[in-house]
This record gives structure tokens, C-alpha cells and sequence, in this order.
């Protein structure tokens, strides 16, 4: 295991090129650096962002940086003009009487062509409360749904996908029976070259949000390299062999802004279309638990945006899981626009007809607020202050009720990405906290 972490953190990593915040090998850089050096304040307390703006690496001067402030995701309460001097202006952000984030969005011209940025600061974000509540009966709703999908019977099929398989790694294209309905989820399930009888730790991999295709199935096979087992699935039953061409045809279709799945049947919580996604997420735990290579101990929720919020659903939902890796969970206080403040990932805020009872009464079964207050188990949680689809307030809603064992990686300037070597600490975080 030693060996294995050693080899980890010796790598050379690079980060991603294809979602930056600065556009890839544009010729302009922002360069946005609030006067506290972690982007952080107390309630009450002014901040300014000193802003700079090269061209060909070259700072611009005399340029005019059109700026608006407010809280995030909300209209401004403020804007204003400052004109670059040697390269540089400074820039009132104001403040907030309560925790949260205020966003300062720029705007520059230069030969015609307008160039945007934006940077968010904290206001004792570690003061944030969710605003979803509890449900009186979340947890006899969820286990009396998890005994009706118990059941039936574990039920799969198993293919061997040679073209993801490499000398050090197997693959296996999976079709996982979800109930008696006949729904299904499709996987693909890595394991160790040669791996032995439980000798492998377990980890569960749910997606991002959308209707597509897995994309790239071996960018984390180092997972499997490392001794792991690891499961990533879709959540709609497609298989995902699928020509591209057609999953953009069905999310056309039927991922529209307000009917898509993430509204689909909101009005009632019994019909909602996230609880099969939910219980898919156990149903993907029986399987794991279920191999013969697993080593009867270790099972670990880790995911991203969508996939994030699944993994702390798994977390809180089965008591299998042993630690859990989220970045920037979405689904989470998604109801918060009713405070009058930025909510979470899909923004049931910019669509019509949500903020019905039924459907506000819907979310709180949902939210992964909710499931985060169940989880015990160690967490790690990575999220980006500039990210305005799954906003840092609801990401610090969801870490401030963590009550077991949890681990925080900030990182200010990230939008809604994350780098390569911020994914390969997942796999390093979750080596060191393996049970023996």
C-alpha cells in the first residue's frame, strides 16, 4: 500500500485543457486577486478584488473594466467602471450581513472584442445553513423503499469489453436489472489484472448529470492499476456503445430545460424520477458486494456534480458505504431560492412553475442535504468559489451538517471543473482511509 501511494504522489500531473477559466491558448488572462489571500471575510466586513489584464502577456493599460457585484447567481446591487493603470485596477465588492457569496463579474474591450471574468468571495461561509429541512419520515420513506427493491433479486449480465482492457487492467460492459419493472442501468465494471479473491477494495462511480454516454471509460483506470475494483455507471438504461449522434438526439427529446428527467414527476415523491436513480445507487452497492474479488470491507461512493450528489446519496442511503469523494455535489438545496438565495444544481429557480408545495415538498426527499446529515462515515469534498452551476454556498450548506470524519479541499479560482491531479487525490484519500 506504501508502494502504491508513493507511486501516486510522485507523478507528474497535468491539468485539464479543456475546461479552464481562462479560454485555452486565448491571448488575454484575467488576473482577479482579492486582498484576502483565501478569498474569505467575516459578515460585515468590505472586500475589493484587484484586478489586472494582460494581452500577449503584456499588462494593458488604459483599458476600461466594466464590473457588477452581488450576490451570487442573483442581479447586481452594484456596478461601476475602473480604468486600468499599469496594468491594474482595484474594485469594490461590498459585503453581506449574512454568510454567503458575493460575485464580482468584469467586462473588457479591447480592438472590438469584449472579454468576461468573474470572482466570487466568502462571507463565514462556514456559518452556512442549509435551508431544506428534514423530513419528518425521510428515513422510514427510503428504507421502505429500499425493502421493496430488495425484493428482487440481483440480477446482471457481464460482457468483457476488450477494448478497454489493458495489460494491467480488465474491463466488463455490465447491464444491472434495477426491479420487477424491468429497468436496467449499464456499467463498466474495471478490476485488476489477475485480481484474487477479496483482495479489492469496491468503488462506486454514479455520473454527472445529462443524457449521454459514458465518455472515455479508461481515464480512471488507474483506480483498477491501484488494486481497486471500480463501477461506472449511467443512470437511464442506454447502452452506451451508442453512436454520440444519439444521445444528443434523446437528450433533445427528453432533457429539455423544464421536462427534463430532473423534473420528471416532482409533483410527487413517490414518482419522482431520481428515486430509481437513488435506488439504482444501492442496487449498484449489491453488485459490488456481490463480487467475489471484493475484500468483504471497503466500498466507496466517489463522483462529480450529479455524480457527486449520488455519492453522498449512497453514502447516506446504505450503510455498505465506507467513505465517500464528492466534488461539488449538485442536487443540493435546490429549494434555497425560496430564502431568496443562490440554490443548487438543476436551478429550479430559472424554470416556471416550481415553487409549488408538491414540489418543494418533493426536494426535501432529494436533496443531498439531506443524506449528507446521515452520512458517518469519512468524506472528502472539493468545490471551486467561481463555480456558478453547483454554487460554493450550497456546497458549504451540504459539508457544514457532515458529522463524521471530513476533509475539505478549496479551491478558489475553479469554476465547475476540476483538475487531474485534484481527481488523482481522490484515489489517494481513499487509500489512506481503507478499513483492514
Amino acid at each position: 500500500m506504501k508502494k502504491i501511494l508513493l507511486l501516486l504522489t510522485t507523478l507528474t500531473l497535468v491539468s485539464e485543457l479543456a475546461a479552464e477559466n481562462y479560454p485555452y491558448r486565448s491571448d488575454v488572462l484575467w488576473v482577479a486577486r482579492p486582498d484576502h489571500a483565501d478569498w474569505l471575510y467575516r459578515t460585515g466586513e468590505k472586500a475589493t478584488v484587484e484586478v489586472q489584464l494582460y494581452r500577449y502577456g503584456i499588462p494593458q493599460e488604459g483599458v476600461v473594466v466594466r464590473y457588477e457585484t452581488g450576490p451570487e447567481l442573483l442581479p447586481a446591487d452594484a456596478a461601476g467602471e475602473a480604468v486600468l493603470k499599469n496594468g491594474v485596477a482595484t474594485i469594490p465588492l461590498g459585503t453581506l450581513r449574512h454568510p454567503g457569496f458575493r460575485d464580482c463579474r468584469l467586462t473588457a474591450t479591447i480592438d472590438g472584442k469584449t472579454y468576461r471574468h468573474h470572482v466570487k468571495v466568502g462571507f463565514s461561509p462556514e456559518k452556512i445553513e442549509p435551508y431544506t429541512g428534514m423530513p419528518a419520515d425521510f428515513d422510514e420513506f427510503w428504507a421502505a423503499n429500499k425493502a421493496e427493491q430488495s425484493k428482487y433479486p440481483l440480477h446482471y449480465t457481464k460482457e468483457r469489453a476488450e477494448k478497454y482492457c489493458t495489460e494491467k487492467v480488465d474491463c466488463y460492459l455490465v447491464k444491472l436489472r434495477l426491479n420487477k419493472q424491468g429497468q436496467s442501468i449499464y456499467g463498466y465494471l474495471f478490476y485488476p489484472k489477475g485480481a484474487q479473491p477479496k483482495s479489492c477494495p469496491a468503488v462506486l462511480c454514479p455520473p454527472g448529470a445529462g443524457i449521454k454516454t459514458i465518455k472515455e471509460p479508461l481515464r480512471h483506470k488507474y483506480y483498477a492499476e491501484a488494486g481497486c475494483i471500480r463501477f461506472e455507471f449511467e443512470i437511464h438504461g442506454l447502452h452506451p456503445d451508442q453512436p454520440e449522434e444519439r444521445f444528443r438526439e434523446l437528450a433533445a427529446a427528453f432533457n429539455g430545460r423544464e421536462n427534463g428527467y430532473l423534473t420528471n414527476g416532482l409533483d410527487d415523491r413517490d414518482n419522482y424520477y431520481m428515486k430509481r436513480v437513488y435506488l439504482a445507487c444501492v442496487r449498484a452497492v449489491d453488485l459490488l458486494t456481490s463480487l467475489p474479488e471484493w475484500d468483504g470491507r471497503n466500498v466507496i461512493a466517489q463522483g462529480g456534480s450529479q455524480g457527486g450528489a449520488l455519492a453522498l446519496v449512497a453514502a447516506g442511503l446504505d450503510e455498505r458505504i465506507t467513505a465517500c469523494a464528492a466534488n461539488h455535489p449538485a442536487l443540493s438545496d435546490m429549494a434555497r431560492f425560496e430564502k431568496g438565495e443562490a440554490d443548487g444544481y438543476p436551478h429550479f429557480s430559472r424554470m416556471r412553475n416550481m415553487r409549488t408545495p408538491e414540489k418543494i415538498r418533493t426536494m426535501a426527499y432529494y436533496d443531498a442535504v439531506n443524506f449528507a446529515r446521515r452520512i458517518r462515515v469519512p468524506v472528502r469534498m472539493t468545490w471551486g468559489y467561481n463555480d456558478d452551476t453547483c454554487p460554493p454556498t450550497t456546497s458549504y450548506a451540504v459539508y457544514n451538517v457532515l458529522q463524521g470524519p471530513k476533509e475539505a479541499l478549496i479551491t478558489p479560482i475553479n469554476e465547475h471543473w476540476t483538475s487531474e491531479a485534484t481527481e488523482r487525490g481522490h484515489l489517494e484519500w481513499i487509500l489512506k482511509n481503507l478499513r483492514e
